[in-house]
């Protein structure tokens, strides 16, 4: 295992964020699936012998987006970009910090043309784009969650330690590197989400020791997903203010999140599992997660 960097910067506090802790709306950011497929191979479950049914893609997105807005979000949408099938799984555009939008240099050729539109989009409704060196693959809100002050990246596979370290000194936050030794867990996202600014749930072996041991030091409440729900990417879940949706198949996940006080809600999306995505994967909070400290009003 390489040993991951020190904690980078520490977090500022002034007029900056205090004016975007402020009574809002969940915004939530989602492309259709017009152009979704499985064009490539860039992950474990990608395999184009197992192509995506695309009428229920379609039914599949439009019901996580029904319970999303029954959750008291607002939809935003980027649109979708012919030949562009991953453009769906907005989590990896960016990472959002207020008004900026760090944008993601991603991993695979595949992915790259994905970042123009991304960058239009964000231009058009007012963000500051702030970029990480070219050297430093990051794969976005993919790869970077805030739970409390702290945000906690994953890197080795899609994105850079070093990027990370980058990244908390052009933010001024504090930035924990947590190293990913499972390619079927290739983004943080889907291993690890915080659900408030104290609880997350996550998939230990999706990790080495050292993060492990960094987890349960710095978040005062795991809650471990079983190996199967991991599968069913448990871990890549979407929060509303008290309310988690998942994939389907994550049923002892649910029940332990309920005994926390958290509302559960289930939808099936076998078919963006196939691309090694799920419910987060496919959206991007666009005015900070539940569990952010930054965002809190």
């Amino acid at each position: 295992a390489v040993t991951p960097p020190g904690i980078a910067g520490t977090r500022k506090r002034g007029n900056s964020m205090s004016n975007t802790a402020t009574a809002r709306q969940p915004r939530i950011l989602m492309c259709p699936p017009d152009h979704f497929g499985i064009d490539y191979e860039i992950n474990p479950w990608m395999s184009r012998t197992r192509q995506v049914d695309h009428p229920i893609a379609v039914q599949q997105w439009q019901s996580l987006r029904m319970h999303l807005e029954q959750a008291g979000a607002q939809i935003e949408v980027l649109p979708p970009v012919a030949g562009l099938p991953d453009l769906v799984f907005t989590a990896n555009a960016a990472l959002i910090y207020g008004q900026k939008a760090v944008l993601a240099n991603f991993h695979h050729f595949e992915r790259q043309q994905e970042t123009p539109h991304d960058r239009v989009w964000f231009e058009q409704h007012g963000y500051e784009i702030v970029t990480l060196p070219a050297e430093f693959p990051f794969e976005g809100a993919g790869d970077a969650l805030f739970c409390g002050d702290t945000l906690f990246a994953g890197y080795r596979i899609r994105s850079h330690a070093r990027g990370h370290q980058a990244l908390g000194e052009l933010l001024g936050v504090r930035v924990l590197p947590l190293e990913l030794v499972n390619t079927y867990f290739y983004h943080i996202d889907t291993c690890f989400c915080p659900v408030d600014r104290e609880t997350a749930i996550y998939f230990p072996p999706a990790f080495d020791q050292y993060a492990r041991d960094a987890l349960a030091a710095n978040i005062p409440r795991l809650i471990e997903v079983h190996a199967d729900e991991a599968r069913s990417f448990a871990c890549n879940a979407v929060v509303v203010g008290r309310t988690v949706v998942t994939n389907t198949g994550c049923p002892r996940l649910h029940a332990e999140l309920q005994k926390h006080g958290f509302t559960t809600a289930e939808t099936p999306l076998a078919e963006f599992v196939k691309a090694g995505g799920s419910a987060k994967c496919l959206t991007l909070r666009l005015d900070g997660e539940e569990a952010a400290a930054w965002a809190a009003s």
